[in-house]
């Protein structure tokens, strides 16, 4: 009986982590600006809501390298992927703490400037297919 109790209760916790592990998927691509790979780019992906919930699922996030790859983790955690389904995408220049003074201004320049269409103003969406993408590659302009 004990044993059948401890598999019985084996079977569930994994049953409940892949469900949960289902909805974040993992995420990855190129980020260029005006044709170049660019640098320093966060890149955050926000579900939208759907069927009705308001909590379709956390939120991630990215940061390009100096290849303008990044690799998405949700935001707060180590977890690497993203929402499955329907994100918004936005884009901004990453700011690092330390560019910042004991007094909060700022030391350095962005080493990048992204247009606010981009980031407040945003049409951009990603579908993110429960397997996952390394290919989310996005191409922005800048005047």
């Amino acid at each position: 009986m004990l044993r059948f109790v401890l598999v019985a209760g084996a079977v569930a916790v994994f049953a409940c982590g892949c469900g949960q592990n289902e909805r974040i998927a993992p995420v990855s691509g190129v980020v260029t600006l005006n044709g170049k790979p660019a640098a320093d780019i966060e890149v955050t992906f926000q579900p939208l809501a759907r069927d009705g919930t308001n909590s379709p699922g956390p939120a991630a996030f990215g940061v390009t390298g100096p290849d303008g790859r990044y690799t998405a983790k949700i935001l707060g955690e180590e977890t690497r992927g993203a929402t499955v389904g329907k994100n918004q995408v936005r884009f901004s220049a990453h700011v690092n703490p330390k560019d910042f003074s004991e007094d909060g201004t700022r030391k350095t320049k962005p080493t990048v400037t992204i247009p606010g269409r981009y980031w407040v103003e945003s049409k951009i969406e990603l579908d993110v297919p429960p397997q996952g993408t390394s290919s989310a590659d996005f191409q922005l302009t800048s005047p």
